[in-house]
Parts: structure tokens; C-alpha cells; sequence
């Protein structure tokens, strides 16, 4: 019998689930949580013998990898403030 951690399905529902949270609450959050979760629900279902703690240290090394990769790609853009150096009153 395969445990909650082995199903594969699990990791499939978690990874929508937290994709909904990221575009609910934008910010590159979960998103990282989301695509490893999906890395995770492949992984279950090729090696559905793994146990809970290795499903759960993979998940959590997966997840730090996404997420610093999402923050090496995403980076470069700005929040869209624009610095003010001259105010409109001085002549």
C-alpha cells in the first residue's frame, strides 16, 4: 500500500493549489513551491518506493533550487517605482 507521500496525484493537486496562491498573491512565493511540487508528483510516479523522508528532503532541495533559480531569471525587473531626482516646482 502506498502512502500519502507516494501518491502521486497528491503532488499534482499541491502544486495547482500553490499555483492558484501565486496568482492570487504574485511575487515569485510560491511559485517556486508549485514547480517543485510538480517536479515531485513526476518523481513519485516513476519511483512510487521512495520513503516519506526522502520524498520530503527531494521536495525541499527541489524547492530551494526553483526558487533561487526564479530569483536569478526574474532579477532584472523592477517593481515599476520611478525614482524622482527633479521636482516639477523648481525652476
Amino acid at each position: 500500500m502506498i502512502g500519502a507521500l507516494g501518491m502521486w496525484w497528491v503532488w499534482l493537486a499541491a502544486a495547482l493549489v500553490l499555483g492558484l496562491a501565486e496568482v492570487l498573491l504574485p511575487g515569485f512565493i510560491f511559485l517556486g513551491f508549485a514547480i517543485a511540487a510538480v517536479f515531485m508528483s513526476a518523481l513519485v510516479l516513476i519511483a512510487p518506493e521512495l520513503g516519506a523522508p526522502a520524498v520530503l528532503a527531494v521536495y525541499a532541495g527541489s524547492a530551494l533550487l526553483c526558487w533561487i533559480g526564479l530569483r536569478v531569471v526574474f532579477k532584472k525587473q523592477s517593481s515599476g517605482a520611478r525614482i524622482v531626482t527633479r521636482d516639477i516646482n523648481d525652476n
